[in-house]
Parts: structure tokens; C-alpha cells; sequence
């Protein structure tokens, strides 16, 4: 006889849920010992032995539940179920199945459990659902179910995996995931998807279309680079505009021959974070046949200190004709995005341009894991970034994207420099790619064709220590609210 979990999110003043009819959760919830009242949000306690042999997790959701509404209400529910999960996880062999009570929230439900349930490894005992050589996948060791039918349940799943996704690819190391095998990665999961259409671009095409300051990162290194192009085409017109999002893919950093510290480097597996976001991004957008279109782009290369290797001094022009000085090659980020946000404004003629990317210490610095940072220069787009953060709880901070910082990297002998030095490091970082995006500006008294925003994530793409539904390591972050995003764009009611 197999042995059940049920996953139960409760309010201390009023430990009633019906997931089970057989588990009485009052009557167990008076049993808790004196030192586990749980009035803490998102701590659990185990049961063993409940009737038929189960095992209920019960979790609270805080003192004063009952009075909160809206995100706050949502983030309790995920700090709950998160918690439940990684009980019954720690639990060990003989529970195949996690029932979770959705009757707060099915959504939030859902990516809790899912994101708490991820766990990477590369050991080989147990075998790995994440090992590169399996041509059959790792059976589950946990299947996680809803307590009843939910279409916002099941579209939580979609944002969690998606969001898992990312954190795989990020988590994978440089020689497992590089530039082609990140393309062959993704065109594998989009198989099957309706409405999707993929292109991967080669040296070869970048360069007959101008790609210059994208290439010239990949010069140091014998690892083809790739331009990764897919297309989601889910609006009532094929010829609506799109959503363009654009992501940068630098499969490993080692800062070129402005070499980085020893220490940590490996974390720089994950510099292809934002190629990672957005491509999930995308994924989910289309498992959800949301009605829009939408277009994504990952310029995909490694940054290594090769004999051919960009220098410091080096001038090259990028696909606009602007001339940019290299005055770091470990700023490799913008360069490969300078090239794929002018391919993406130009060629697919998007309302909105997002770019996301690992782009700056500075970034990580000034707001380490919590937020992700949005250089913007639409009000209205930050205000649809942030509500939409809100709701999943994977926030944005509004930074300064300001003129005044300009001759920090126009002051060069070429017309920008990829660097301004250590003072306000992301935000010259961002004014260095607004220079890449067409239509942003407003020319001849009309507004500005173009709405764009630049997400620095490179504070939060790593948690460093543990949250309530989320290990330490690789973050996915920030897919979740870039769905959302999407989801509201497209005017699909919640």
C-alpha cells in the first residue's frame, strides 16, 4: 500500500481543511507540542500514521491570515506549501504522491509546490533526472497533484516549470550547456507547442548582418557562438506587433582578458541567465496559447581569454555603425546586447522590447537577491512590470535610466565606451543599450514607437541561502513575472 502526503496550508485561528476527509487537521493541530504552535508563516510540522497509513503536513499561514488579501495573501500561501513540500521531501523514500490542499489559492498552490519540489544534482546514486547522458528521463520520486480540478492550478504548473526550466539551464555547467547545446535544449522543449516557430542563426549570419560587437566577445574562444530566434505567433493576426524579448547568452564568462577572480568564477555557468529567462519565458507563454504574438532572441557565446581575444583598447562597430571602445572585456554583456536589441527593434518592429540579463556587480551590490532592477523609459511599462511582480512575488525596483550619467561612457574616443567605471555601474551599463533600441526615441513631435525596459538580474539570479519554496542555488528568476506580464498584456482574465 502506497503511502500518501497531504500538503494542508492553514489559518492558526481556524485549522479546519476538508483535502482529506479522513485526516481530522483541528484535532491534529491541537496535538502539536507546546514548542511547534506554528504561528509562524510557512512552518510545518510533519504527522506520521495518520488514517490509511498517510502523512499530513501541516503548515501555517501566519497569524491574521483570515484579514489578508490580495499578494500578500498569495506570498503566505506559497511560504505554506513551499514549506509542506520540503517536509515531505526531507522525508525520505515511500511517498509517491503529495495531494496539496488549493483551496486558498490553486495558482500560488502550484508554483510552491513545484519550485519547492526542484532539486538539481549531477550525483549519479540516485540517478538524476538532470543527467546529460539519460535518453529516458528519471522516474519521479515525488508526484505532486491538487486536491481538486483547478484551471489556475494547472496554469501555476505552467509558470513553475517554466521557471525550473530556467534554473536547469543555468544550473548546468559550461561544457554541458554551451551555445549549441543550449539552442538544441530548447528547440527540444518547445517540440510539439503550436504556433512556435524556431530559427538558430550561425557566425555566418551574424556576420553577414552586422553583428560586430556580439561577435567580437566570441573571438577567444573555439566554441561556435549561436543567435537563438523564436517566434510565438498566438494573436488573432500573424501581423499584430509583438512582445520582444531579448536575452543575454553568455554560456560561460571568465571576463575575457580582463580575467575575473578565481574565486566564485563557476557561478559564471549562470551568466546566460537572461537567455535562460526568456526563453523559458517564452516556453510558458506558448504552453498557455496566450493571444499574442511574441518574439525571442538570445545572442549565445563564451567570453575566453583566446589568443584572438577582444583586448582592452579594442574599437569595434557595432550593427547600428556606432563605434564602441572595449575598455573591459569582462562588459562583455552589452556588447552581444547591443547587436540583438537593435536586430530585434528593427527587424520584428515590436511595441515592447524587454532585455534581461546577468549585467552587473554593480546590480548585485545595490539590491542583491530580493529585487530584480528595471531601467525603463515607458512609466506605463514599469507600472505593468511591477504589478506583475507583485502578483508572483518575483519583484522589480525601478533604477535611474538618466542622461546625466552619459559622459561616463560617451567620453571616450569612440562614440560609447562599455564602461564608465566603478560609480553608478548598472545605470551606465543600461544608457550604454538604450543607444541599441530602435524607436525609443520621439522624433518630430511623435511619441516614441517603442516601449522598452532593461532587467538586471544579476543579484537575483542566485539565492544564497534557502527560502520557503526555494533551495539555494540557480533562481529562474525572473520568469515568473515576465508570464504574467505577458498574461495581462494579452488581456487573459486571472
Amino acid at each position: 500500500m502506497s503511502t500518501k502526503a497531504y500538503i494542508v496550508p492553514l489559518d492558526p485561528q481556524n485549522p479546519v481543511s476538508s483535502v482529506a476527509p479522513s485526516i481530522d487537521t483541528a484535532a491534529l493541530w491541537a496535538k502539536l507540542p507546546p514548542s511547534q504552535k506554528l504561528t509562524k508563516v510557512g512552518s510545518s510540522y510533519l504527522f506520521y500514521g495518520t488514517p490509511g497509513r498517510d502523512v499530513a503536513a501541516l503548515a501555517s499561514l501566519g497569524e491574521g491570515f483570515a484579514n489578508k488579501t490580495g499578494n500578500e495573501c498569495r506570498e503566505r500561501v506559497r511560504k505554506a506549501v513551499g514549506s509542506g513540500v520540503k517536509k515531505v521531501k526531507a522525508f525520505g523514500e515511500g511517498i509517491s504522491e503529495a495531494i496539496v490542499d488549493i483551496s486558498q489559492d490553486p495558482h500560488a498552490a502550484a508554483v510552491a509546490a513545484h519550485l519547492a519540489l526542484y532539486d538539481f544534482t549531477l550525483k549519479t546514486s540516485p540517478p538524476s533526472a538532470f543527467d546529460p547522458r539519460g535518453k529516458e528521463p528519471a522516474p519521479e520520486k515525488l508526484r505532486i497533484t491538487a486536491s481538486g480540478s483547478s484551471p489556475e492550478f494547472d496554469r501555476g504548473v505552467v509558470y513553475a516549470t517554466a521557471q525550473n526550466f530556467a534554473r536547469t539551464l543555468m544550473e548546468l555547467p559550461a561544457n554541458i550547456v554551451t551555445p549549441t547545446a543550449f539552442t538544441e535544449r530548447a528547440k527540444a522543449e518547445f517540440q510539439g507547442i503550436n504556433n512556435v516557430e524556431i530559427f538558430v542563426r550561425d557566425e555566418d549570419w551574424a556576420a553577414e548582418k552586422g553583428m560586430r560587437t556580439f561577435l567580437s566577445v566570441t573571438k577567444g574562444t573555439n566554441e561556435p557562438a549561436k543567435f537563438l530566434e523564436i517566434h510565438y505567433r498566438g494573436a488573432p493576426s500573424p501581423d499584430d506587433q509583438p512582445l520582444a524579448f531579448v536575452g543575454k547568452g553568455i554560456t560561460f564568462d571568465s571576463g575575457g582578458i580582463s580575467l575575473k577572480p578565481g574565486a566564485g568564477m563557476k557561478l559564471m555557468r549562470g551568466d546566460m541567465g537572461g537567455a535562460a529567462t526568456v526563453v523559458a519565458s517564452m516556453l510558458a507563454i506558448a504552453k498557455l496559447q496566450l493571444p499574442i504574438n511574441a518574439v525571442a532572441v538570445t545572442p549565445l557565446c563564451e567570453n575566453l581569454p583566446g589568443p584572438s581575444a577582444n583586448k582592452p583598447g579594442d574599437v569595434v562597430y557595432a550593427m547600428n555603425g556606432k563605434s564602441v571602445e572595449i575598455d573591459n572585456t569582462d562588459a562583455e554583456g552589452r556588447l552581444v546586447l547591443a547587436d540583438a536589441l537593435y536586430y530585434a527593434s528593427t527587424q520584428f518592429k515590436p511595441h515592447t522590447v524587454i532585455d534581461v540579463a546577468t549585467l552587473t556587480g554593480a546590480m548585485d551590490v545595490a539590491l542583491g537577491d530580493v529585487y530584480s532592477g528595471v531601467f525603463t523609459t515607458s512609466d506605463k511599462l514599469w507600472e505593468q512590470l511591477h504589478a506583475a511582480g507583485e502578483v508572483e512575488y518575483d519583484r522589480f525596483w525601478r533604477m535611474p535610466l538618466d542622461e546625466d550619467y552619459g559622459p561616463q561612457i560617451n567620453s571616450s574616443n569612440a562614440d560609447l565606451c562599455n564602461t564608465g567605471g566603478r560609480p553608478g555601474g548598472a545605470c551606465t551599463a543600461a544608457l550604454f543599450l538604450k543607444s541599441f533600441v530602435d524607436g525609443i526615441e520621439a522624433k518630430d513631435g511623435a511619441e516614441a514607437t517603442v516601449r522598452w525596459a532593461h532587467l538586471d538580474i544579476a543579484g537575483a539570479m542566485e539565492f544564497t541561502r534557502p527560502t520557503a519554496y526555494q533551495e539555494k542555488g540557480m533562481t529562474g528568476r525572473p520568469v515568473r513575472a515576465l508570464v504574467e506580464f505577458a498574461r495581462r498584456l494579452s488581456g487573459v482574465q486571472a
